[in-house]
This record gives C-alpha cells, sequence and structure tokens, in this order.
C-alpha cells in the first residue's frame, strides 16, 4: 500500500485561517501523489509535496515564514530516506526559497548530513539551488506579525503553541512508495521572532524527521525546544517498532511522552512499513492530509 501524509503546522489555527490551512495541504498533498501514484519515489513525493507549502504564504515555511528577533527570515529543512539511511538538513539558511530541496541535495551528494548558515547557502549556489533575497521571503503579513509581537512583554516561544494566536506552521511529510521505501522531511521558519541562529527540531534527524524502511517513518511540528529533548520522531519509530508497528498508537504515546517530560505541545505524523497512517496532536488544531492507494479519497483536516 503506497501512502502519502503531510501537516502544515499543529498550534492554534484562528477560524479565519482554517480554510487556507486546509487548502494548503490538500493541494501539498495532490503534488506529492501526483509523483506516488505513477511509480515515483518516497522521497520525491516529500520533496515535492513540502515545496508545494514553502511556497506558499500561508505557512512558516519558505516565503511567509518568521521573522527573527533581527528582523530577518532563517530557515530549517530536513529529508531522509529509509532505505540506507540517507538523511539531508540545513538550519538557519537564509537566501534559499525552497530549504527542503537544498537538504535533499545535502543527502544525495555530500559527505555531510547537516549545514548551517552561510555555509549551506554556499552550498546551494555551488550546486544550483536557486537562491533568492531576503525581501523575496519576507510577506506583509509576517512584518505585521513580527511588529505586534516586538510590542509584548514577556513573549516567550511556548506561547505560540498554546491559545495564544500565533502563528506556528512547520511543514512536514511522509511516504512509502511502491517499491517499500520510507521517506520523510521537514521545513520550518522556526519560531516567532526567534533569537538570531535559533535551531528546532525540524532539521534535527531523529527529532523532527526519521525514516527507516523496516519501521516507518514520522515527521513532527510544535514547540522543537520539548520535541528536541525527547527526540521526538526517533522516539516514535521505537515505540512503533515495539508496539507491533501501530503507527496511530506509536503517535499518541509519544506525545505522552512529549508531555509528562517536558509539558510540550506538538503533533506528529507517521507511516508504518505496511503504509498504515498515524496522526497525533495535542495542540488546538493540526493542518494535515493524507491518502493512500486503498482510500477512494483524500483526506483533509484542521
Amino acid at each position: 500500500m503506497i501512502s502519502l501524509v503531510v501537516h502544515g503546522g499543529a498550534w492554534d489555527i484562528p477560524d479565519d485561517l482554517v480554510d487556507a490551512h486546509k487548502a494548503g495541504v490538500q493541494a501539498a498533498l495532490k503534488a506529492g501523489w501526483a509523483i506516488l501514484s505513477k511509480g515515483g519515489t518516497a522521497v520525491d513525493a516529500v520533496e515535492r509535496a513540502i515545496m508545494v507549502m514553502e511556497d506558499d504564504e500561508t505557512f512558516d515555511a519558505g516565503t511567509g515564514s518568521f521573522i527573527n528577533m533581527a528582523g530577518e527570515v532563517e530557515l530549517d529543512a530536513s529529508i531522509m530516506s529509509g532505505k540506507k539511511f540517507q538523511a539531508g538538513a540545513v538550519a538557519s539558511v537564509q537566501h534559499v526559497k525552497n530549504p527542503i530541496s537544498l537538504a535533499r541535495k545535502i543527502m544525495e551528494g555530500n559527505e555531510h548530513i547537516l549545514l548551517v548558515g552561510m555555509g549551506a547557502t554556499r552550498f546551494a549556489k555551488e550546486h544550483g539551488i536557486k537562491t533568492c533575497s531576503q525581501d523575496d521571503l519576507i510577506t506583509n503579513r509576517e512584518l505585521d506579525r513580527w511588529r505586534e509581537i516586538q510590542g509584548r512583554k514577556n513573549f516567550i516561544t511556548k506561547d505560540a503553541f498554546r491559545r495564544k494566536k500565533v502563528p506556528v506552521d512547520t511543514v512536514g511529510a511522509v511516504a512509502i512508495d511502491n517499491h517499500g521505501n520510507v521517506a520523510s522531511g521537514a521545513s520550518t521558519g522556526g519560531t516567532p521572532n526567534k533569537y538570531p541562529g535559533r535551531v528546532g527540531d525540524s532539521p534535527l534527524i531523529g527529532c523532527g524527521t526519521y525514516a527507516d524502511n523496516e519501521i516507518g517513518g514520522v515527521s513532527t511540528s510544535g514547540w522543537g525546544e520539548s520535541l528536541i529533548k525527547v527526540v521526538m520522531a526517533k522516539t516514535v519509530i521505537d515505540l512503533m517498532d515495539h508496539n507491533g508497528g501501530d503507527p496511530e498508537q506509536a503517535a499518541e504515546d509519544g506525545l505522552k511522552i512529549l508531555v509528562r517530560k517536558t509539558e510540550g505541545y506538538g503533533g506528529i505524523i507517521a507511516v508504518n512499513n505496511k503504509g498504515r497512517i498515524g496522526i497525533a496532536f495535542n495542540t488546538p488544531r493540526m493542518a494535515r492530509a493524507y491518502v493512500t492507494s486503498e482510500m477512494r479519497a483524500p483526506f483533509a483536516a484542521t
């Protein structure tokens, strides 16, 4: 059974943004499924689905990402193939419109896994990944949000995931193709008004992304600092490995660990090695969509 599941962020999505988030994850799912359903690879499907969300200003990834404390956009992304445990990631990279493609280029054409900052941008230029200006990534909406946050007192990152109406839209995808290969990925602009150089879970293999053909794949979203502490993606993989391959139960149990150990907030999408899908979140809402070769129609919700 081939499968694809995508998420557009776990947070308190306001009512007036629900439709845009649902439409966004549906578009990403459609783009990725067009590849998978024609015999394409899981890696191709994951990259394409995430690119669609990076290009959608609705989400905190690529264009429309949050602005950091210094008034700049810094992006994080990662991708992993479960076939040979290949992985690539970038953190705090600037001037790159689609960091997920840069992460893939690192995965497939470099001895390293994670490149950051100016080194990641240099690698992009050297390997034909399109770069852009800061202005191409910053939207008027995010400028307004950034200015509003500057006027708040005692704003902390954790507020972004509770009922505070502060947007946090990390995006991700997990897929299994008709050869049984699993891939997962994530992309984000980080948290609102973050300290320059701050890195969350999304580019960290095992925290925001993990894939293993023998077990399945996971992508996470939420309060990155808490997800890092429990190595969330790999934890869910291990739970799935020990519970007989139930992705739904593994995702739910992973969240219980997150809450018990860190009082964290987040969401998880998972696929096991048979193509079964599991989703869990403890935020007010989470944009998500999925489809399998056994379903008559895709599912999408926020």
